[in-house]
């Protein structure tokens, strides 16, 4: 069973950094993709930063050049270091990864921008 462990978040103010980790565990096999998304209230759930099996990322326009996706392949985590924070980025942010046939998430970690 793969488990995906979140770390950090928390509360900043605009303008600010802040980082998220996310160390999946357990055998993975046939690995397509791993990243983030977030969830805000009232709002879909969305894609913010990702890497595919090719080495790829992708970005969501909103935190392009502002977000920087990075992984440990050696400890089957990824990192997103998220710069000059705004209020709109304020959301729940989850880990997932693609795996085989299967998805996994993580149960989120919350980060809050103050104005």
């Amino acid at each position: 069973q793969v488990q995906l462990v979140e770390s950090g978040g928390g509360l900043v103010q605009a303008g600010g950094s802040l980082s998220l980790s996310c160390a999946a565990r357990g055998i993975i096999f046939a690995f397509n993709a791993m990243g983030w998304y977030r969830q805000s209230p009232g709002k879909q759930r969305e894609l913010v930063a990702i890497f595919t099996s090719g080495g790829s990322t992708n970005y969501a326009d909103s935190v392009k050049g502002r977000f920087t996706i990075s992984r440990d392949n050696a400890r089957n985590t990824v990192y997103l270091q998220m710069n000059s924070l705004k209020p709109e980025d304020s959301a729940v942010y989850y880990c997932k990864l693609t795996a085989g046939p299967g998805d996994y998430w993580g149960k989120g970690t919350p980060v809050t921008v103050s104005s």
